[in-house]
């Protein structure tokens, strides 16, 4: 790796953008004739989660973990695609046009997978989301050493430091203690964020009930088929008397907050887990009461850490706040550019 990074930039540029370039579809592999994460239906994908905004239905061939597999047919149905191919974390395997394919772990989700690529000796990475955080639902990303990393960049501005989820969580535990009488209603995201705080908090210690809105109990049973102890938790809809929700805490996606589901619960304290919660003009404009800073992507310090770690003679941003990510890896030395890629919800977080 050492010689190849001696060659001048510019050629080095050249020469990736020859098998690895950015199409109306996304990000596209040129000598294997693959995609990945796609935006609209392709021959071949490679997914690298699950999330609605990276796997869509509709692809001939996808390649992806197996959990992702089962998450896409949870959500889309079994017809997805034609011909799913599963690929464990840590396996390699040969895609065409002497093309090499590593998934490795991203931290994200469950199932989530970095992409390595291995094209004439040269390495390629796409992180995919990815998160460096704990997360007792999903294996934790681990760093590939690589050519060029292709990595998002959500919270990529300094600001952007989130606290631990323990102490976030911490802080909703002592609002449980302190407000009996109070039904806190938790918007998370129902695919990953969800799991997230419910396993979290079962190692802190809470064993009460968790209830859950309808749109989460189908992710939660799969989660739970994957070996994830969430513990007890039951449907809001099997409640009869909603009134003895006070003082329980309630999990629903974050558009349910302000919908009419919302008003047949007692006393709602207004609660949402997100990375977005730090700004606090968020939490206002959605009349949240108890914002928790909550994230599944890597924060500004992560995201640097990581870029030091891999060591890429080129980094390429695909989506986020690509600027500052851009202009930092440029001060370090190192070959950057914004792919400005479409498609993408940097705010589901």
């Amino acid at each position: 790796m050492e010689e190849r990074r001696r060659q001048p930039l510019s050629e080095s540029v050249l020469m990736t953008r020859i098998w690895i370039n950015v199409q109306p579809e996304g990000l596209y592999i040129r000598p294997a004739a693959v995609y990945v994460d796609p935006v609209k239906p392709v021959q071949r994908a490679i997914i690298t989660h699950a999330h609605a905004d990276h796997a869509r239905p509709g692809h001939v061939t996808v390649y992806a973990t197996p959990e992702t597999l089962a998450i896409m047919a949870c959500r889309f149905g079994n017809t997805f695609c034609e011909q799913p191919i599963a690929v464990n974390l840590g396996d390699t395997i040969d895609l065409p046009g002497n093309v090499d394919m590593r998934l490795s772990p991203a931290g994200h989700i469950l199932g989530s997978a970095q992409v390595t690529l291995t094209y004439n000796n040269e390495v390629a990475t796409i992180s995919g989301d990815y998160k460096r955080a704990f997360d007792p639902t999903c294996r934790p990303f681990e760093v590939q050493k690589s050519d060029i990393f292709i990595t998002e960049a959500t919270f990529a501005l300094p600001v952007f430091t989130h606290p631990s989820i323990e102490d976030e969580l911490k802080r909703l535990l002592q609002s449980l203690k302190d407000f009996p009488g109070r039904c806190h209603l938790l918007g998370a995201y129902a695919l990953g964020k969800c799991q997230r705080l419910m396993s979290v908090l079962r190692r802190m210690g809470y064993r009460e009930t968790i209830y859950l809105h309808g749109a989460q109990v189908k992710l939660v049973e799969l989660y739970e088929q994957f070996g994830i102890d969430l513990g007890h938790w039951r449907k809001v809809s099997d409640v009869e008397d909603k009134a003895s929700l006070a003082g329980k805490l309630v999990i629903a996606p974050p558009s349910a907050l302000a919908d009419r589901w919302s008003r047949r619960l007692p006393y709602v304290m207004t609660c949402l887990a997100s990375g977005w919660m730090q700004i606090r003009a968020r939490a206002k404009q959605r009349r949240v009461e108890l914002p928790l800073t909550i994230s599944d992507h890597a924060d500004w310090p992560q995201l640097v850490e990581t870029i030091r770690e891999v060591d890429p003679s080129q980094l390429w941003v695909t989506h986020g706040r690509e600027d500052a990510l851009v202009h930092h890896a440029k001060q370090k030395g190192i070959d950057a550019m914004a792919l400005n890629l479409l498609g993408y919800d940097e705010d589901a977080d």
